[in-house]
């Protein structure tokens, strides 16, 4: 199965992903994925795989992406190796734009995990960060893009303690991989 990790700029998703991945990490259900995108590494953020455009583009028409997409002047991919992972009966848990979803949902076994918070919240995240002014902020929020219909979507609402909300995440991830096992073999008849 693939988890889609998706949400508004200020829910919070970096934070809860980071912590849930720690809390994750010796768990063999879980992958998760490292995006790779045309951003140095310097630049902050994610930790992810930084590309120039050429490499980017080289990578893409070679097939090397399961899924890839453009939002705000960069490229982001999602490695291929995620179907081998998936293949295996992992679960892969990968940050994706809300543009590929239809698509990653026609191929894959997938499931959305929204990680949002209320309006105010989100506002308070995103003027504390310094990036934007208020203007900025809010225009930032009005351009919430809807889900594609019939998604499989489990809500995180990270609008309390970090704690709260990396134990939401975990609950809905033990939930995907729980869901995602395989149907149980059929016991051989005993002997005689």
């Amino acid at each position: 199965m693939l988890v889609a990790v998706v949400g508004p700029s200020g829910a919070g998703k970096d934070t809860l992903m980071a912590a849930a991945r720690l809390r994750l990490v010796a768990d063999p259900r879980f992958v998760f994925a490292r995006r790779a995108i045309t951003r140095p590494a310097e630049a902050g953020g994610e930790d992810h795989e930084p590309l120039t455009e050429s490499d980017f583009a080289a990578r893409r028409d070679a097939g090397g992406f399961a899924l890839w997409w453009e939002a705000h002047g960069l490229s982001y991919g999602i490695p291929r190796a995620i179907e081998d992972e998936m293949a295996s009966g992992r679960v892969v848990v990968a940050n994706l734009s809300r543009a590929v979803l239809a698509d990653a949902d026609r191929r894959y076994r997938l499931r959305v995990l929204r990680i949002t918070a209320p309006i105010a919240v989100l506002t308070a995240r995103l003027l504390a960060r310094g990036r934007e002014d208020a203007a900025d902020v809010e225009a930032r929020l009005a351009r919430e893009v809807k889900l594609p219909p019939g998604l499989d979507i489990v809500t995180v609402m990270n609008d309390g303690p970090v704690e709260a909300g990396v134990d939401d995440v975990i609950v809905a991830l033990s939930r995907a991989a729980a869901d995602a096992r395989p149907a149980g073999r059929a016991r051989p008849a005993p002997p005689g």
